[in-house]
């Protein structure tokens, strides 16, 4: 179950959801530095992140699942937002350069459809950054923030499941090591609790974040059959009387 449009646009206006987008932002744009004249798709709600791509992507738009409800959200060029299924965008096949997944996998009733939609519309060589709550850490188990709903994953089934749908993970980081608490304290300690936490508790960190590339051509491997050994009685001829040939199985 999702949560609703305005419970995450919520989030994010609060002091924590700033940290958590401000932390979100830089590690987004680590890994997609130049962006200049491509086609920028956020999926699930990806407005918060994707609006640093504003000032040089050819086109930045935002589509939402229907289960949570849409926002108008404005890329500088008029409305760029709308409401989709998860399997059914409303884009033509290789449409688009890079797809930025957040509260998008986690919060599918089907999150393989959604990755085969974003597969179809990204162009050859295509690149999809997803964000994911990791299941072993303090952020999935609090639903006090939008990490702690819908399905975490661990770090071998996120990739599974990109590579079950023709993409291949090319990096892996962690971020949101500070715990999901709101108190003035914490958020002043977030960024060095960041730097800090990557080198001690990574595996416990608050969400995945991965690139993947998309496959065009996948090798399926033929699977060799062995070869099955049937004994068959070997035959002769034996005459009888009245000229007849009859034939029995030899006893050796």
């Amino acid at each position: 179950m999702s949560l609703d449009v305005i419970d995450l646009r919520e989030f994010y206006h609060r002091p924590l959801g700033q940290v958590v987008r401000r932390i979100l932002r830089a590690k987004i744009r680590t890994r997609f530095a130049d962006a200049a004249g491509l086609r920028v798709l956020g999926i699930g709600f990806a407005t918060p992140f994707i609006g640093v791509f504003r000032d040089e992507a050819e086109r930045v738009f935002a589509f939402m699942p229907a289960e949570q409800g849409v926002m108008d959200w404005q890329s500088g060029r008029g409305a760029a937002s709308a409401l989709v299924e998860d399997d059914m965008w409303p884009l033509p096949d290789a449409a688009v350069d890079r797809v930025v997944l957040a509260h998008a996998l986690e919060s599918s009733d089907d999150p393989r459809e959604v990755l085969r939609e974003a597969w179809r519309c990204l162009a050859p060589g295509g690149r999809l950054l997803a964000i994911v709550p990791n299941r072993r850490g303090a952020w999935a188990r609090m639903e006090t923030t939008p990490f702690g709903h819908g399905r975490p994953y661990s770090r071998k089934q996120l990739g599974d499941l990109l590579r079950d749908t023709q993409f291949a993970p090319v990096d892996w980081s962690e971020a949101l090591m500070f715990p999901p608490i709101g108190r003035s304290m914490i958020l002043r300690s977030a960024l060095w609790l960041e730097r800090v936490g990557s080198w001690g508790w990574a595996p416990f960190c608050g969400v995945h974040i991965v690139e993947a590339v998309k496959q065009v051509y996948t090798p399926v491997r033929a699977k060799r059959k062995a070869a099955r050994v049937r004994r068959v009685g070997v035959k002769e001829p034996v005459l009888v009387p009245g000229g007849a040939v009859n034939t029995r199985e030899s006893s050796e």
